[in-house]
């Protein structure tokens, strides 16, 4: 399964909603699309069934900078707090 990204907007927030395995390889695109977004933006992770180390360090990055991050998995979390 690849990644798909899809995006909700309304006047206050942007939620960029992410399905499938989320790799290293995706992460210049989703970089592109969180920082093209004038609202604060928040990442649902719902549907994400993997994820790797550099996408970790991502999320932290960006919940770091403001961007929330909802649905986000347990064992992500975790993983986060190791990073």
């Amino acid at each position: 399964m690849t990644l798909r990204i899809e995006k909700a907007a309304n006047r206050q927030k942007t939620i960029i909603r992410l399905s499938g395995r989320l790799q290293s390889e995706h992460l210049n695109e989703l970089k592109r699309q969180v920082d093209g977004e004038r609202s604060p933006s928040a990442l649902d992770l719902e549907g994400v069934t993997l994820v790797d180390i550099e996408v970790v360090r991502f999320l932290s990055a960006c919940e770091k900078s403001g961007i929330e991050l909802l649905h986000c998995w347990p064992y992500i979390r975790e993983w986060m707090s190791r990073a």
